[in-house]
């Protein structure tokens, strides 16, 4: 018959057929516009000169890069030496994103597998108990957790009641009150795609393994973590990704000696004495550092498909 599809192919699919580049223009211009263009202009200001009074002069130079690995002295004339304050501060962010992710395993994989494990008809009721702290705006969260914890908060007020402490704790511009906040800023980050993987879990494994004499542990180890791994892998990229950038937790509930990455870039860019060719260096260094996790992630992935 005249006009028909092809065997295996339906009618509707003719009508996408060769017309896949235009279809997809919207998304490569969103993609173009607000994501590769702000990081091309990034990477542009990152090897320009800083201006006196802010801004920049355009004489391209690598200064930036040099500022942040190398100090020259005060007057840039001598020898040079490892630049460890800013690469500190790279460190810490690392160390509390990677204790971020850590604390949300720890609590977000038996979260998800409660909730997967529930009756269907509660378990969108625990997600959305998930989901709630995201209908308020995360500066408001952050403010209020600063509120919680301050040495005359609701916490303190309570401990002091109780009569288990006899002085406020002082929690906040601490590097456990920075950690809290980024534990409950993206908790649900973690939980999420775990419940995900653990709702797609075949339970007959786990009873097969009990039937062959497997304790709790071992099936753990050996069959469920295995399974979900792709869950726990993506909670743990959402979580160390934006906590290794993140500016309100550290800016409000931390102090100076708690000062992140995200602080840093943001101090670069703040008022006339800003230097932009330093924080754009710093921002591309960040971003290099997410983009060899986010690498070697899809590297490790493409080798376990592979075998």
């Amino acid at each position: 018959m005249a006009g028909a599809a092809p065997q295996g192919a339906s009618a509707g699919s003719d009508i996408y057929r060769g017309n896949g580049p235009r279809l997809l223009l919207p998304v490569w211009l969103w993609v173009g516009i607000f994501l590769v263009a702000p990081v091309l202009i990034m990477a542009v200001y990152s090897v320009l000169t800083k201006e006196f009074r802010g801004g920049v002069i355009w004489d391209f130079t690598l200064a930036a890069y040099d500022q942040f690995f190398l100090d020259r002295g005060l007057f840039g004339d001598e020898p040079p030496r490892i630049e460890w304050t800013y690469i500190g501060i790279f460190w810490r962010s690392i160390w509390q994103a990677g204790l971020a992710t850590v604390l949300c395993l720890l609590i977000g994989f038996p979260t998800a597998w409660f909730i997967a494990t529930r009756p269907a008809r509660v378990r969108s009721v625990w997600l959305f108990l998930i989901t709630i702290p995201y209908w308020v705006n995360l500066l408001i969260r952050t403010v209020s957790m600063k509120f919680l914890i301050r040495d005359t908060g609701p916490l303190n007020e309570f401990l002091l009641w109780a009569g288990i402490i006899d002085t406020p704790l002082a929690l906040v511009n601490t590097n456990f009150a920075v950690q809290l906040g980024l534990f409950y800023s993206y908790l649900p980050f973690m939980v999420l795609p775990i419940y995900a993987a653990v709702e797609r879990y075949d339970f007959s494994l786990s009873e097969a393994a009990a039937d062959l004499y497997a304790d709790s542990w071992t099936t753990l180890r050996l069959i469920i973590l295995p399974v979900v791994k792709p869950g726990i892998v993506a909670g743990c990229i959402l979580v160390f990704v934006p906590s290794l950038g993140a500016f309100l937790a550290p800016e409000l509930l931390g102090g100076a000696k708690t000062f992140m990455i995200g602080s840093l870039i943001e101090e670069q860019f703040k008022g006339a004495a800003g230097n932009w060719p330093f924080g754009a260096a710093a921002s591309m260094i960040l971003l290099s550092i997410v983009m060899a996790v986010l690498l070697l992630h899809a590297r490790a992935q493409t080798k376990g498909d592979r075998t």
